[in-house]
């Protein structure tokens, strides 16, 4: 928020305009000490228009005194908080025009760049390619710098165990069973900046998901997921790779009243309605 919007609106000026009106208390003084109870002794009114002259050149001063302080001026910090993350909004602009396997690459050294790339490699890395030994392993060289994706690889192949992939109906492999269709997607709602520098940034994504097995046999319907994954990206080469991450449920919204579809319709959805390559 702005310093306009927080402290605009100011007093109208009709607040000012009755100084010296018909309202106003004058205190009489005698003329003498034996003249204490004699006649009035008349003083000069003082103008209206003078009086809100007067008014509005203090107003004017204190709003420019204002302005000095809360703008560009430097300050003497008073604690050690850091600034707030910045807010975001759609631009339009197209994120990139490469690709690097599955994965969008060639992301601008900008903070919109930073953010793009964090909303596409939540998208990657929430999809089921990282449910298949083999495009995990592309998705994590991809998205990841070398050091990260060297330690990554073996507790990730344990975390997709067989075991794993068997609570969710899949093979060894991470196939679905016959006539059923499992559903992974990541659908960015916005990004934040938490940190930026032209050679690191820090990078929150908030997303929804869809998780589970459509398929007439299925214990593990599809679902909705919410959660924050936060990215720590650095420059590296010509693209933002990152570096660690981390996710954690929420912020999520009250369930709506929409009748949950069948899971023929919700197969037949994500077989007709294609991904996106996210911009900020």
């Amino acid at each position: 928020m702005s310093n306009d919007d927080q402290y605009g609106g100011g007093a109208g000026g009709s607040g000012y305009g009755e100084i010296g009106g018909t309202g106003q208390t004058r205190t009489r003084l005698p003329d003498s000490p034996s003249d204490q109870y004699g006649p009035p002794r008349r003083t000069p009114r003082a103008s209206r228009g003078l009086v809100t002259v007067v008014g509005v050149v203090v107003l004017l001063i204190a709003a420019i005194a204002f302005a000095n302080q809360s703008g560009d001026s430097p300050s003497t910090p008073t604690t050690n908080t850091p600034p707030p993350p910045a807010s975001t909004a759609a631009t339009g602009t197209r994120p990139v025009d490469g690709k690097n396997g599955a994965i969008p690459s060639g992301f601008a050294q900008t903070e919109q760049g930073a953010q793009s790339a964090a909303a596409n490699y939540a998208v990657a890395l929430g999809s089921d390619g990282m449910f298949k030994k083999n495009s995990r392993h592309a998705l994590v060289d991809g998205i990841y710098t070398p050091d990260a994706a060297a330690r990554l690889r073996g507790p990730q192949d344990e975390a997709y165990s067989a075991a794993f992939l068997a609570k969710l109906g899949l093979d060894a492999n991470g196939a679905p069973p016959q006539d059923s269709t499992f559903i992974t997607r990541t659908v960015p709602v916005g990004t934040r900046i938490d940190n930026y520098s032209p050679t690191s940034a820090k990078i929150s994504v908030w997303c929804t998901g869809l998780i589970g097995m459509s398929g007439p046999k299925s214990t593990d319907p599809v679902r909705t997921s919410w959660r924050t994954w936060t990215f720590d990206l650095t420059w590296a080469g010509d693209d933002w790779k990152v570096s660690s991450d981390s996710s954690h449920d929420g912020p999520a919204p009250v369930p709506g009243d929409v009748p949950a579809s069948t899971a023929d319709d919700i197969s037949k959805a994500t077989k007709e309605f294609g991904g996106f390559t996210y911009a900020r």
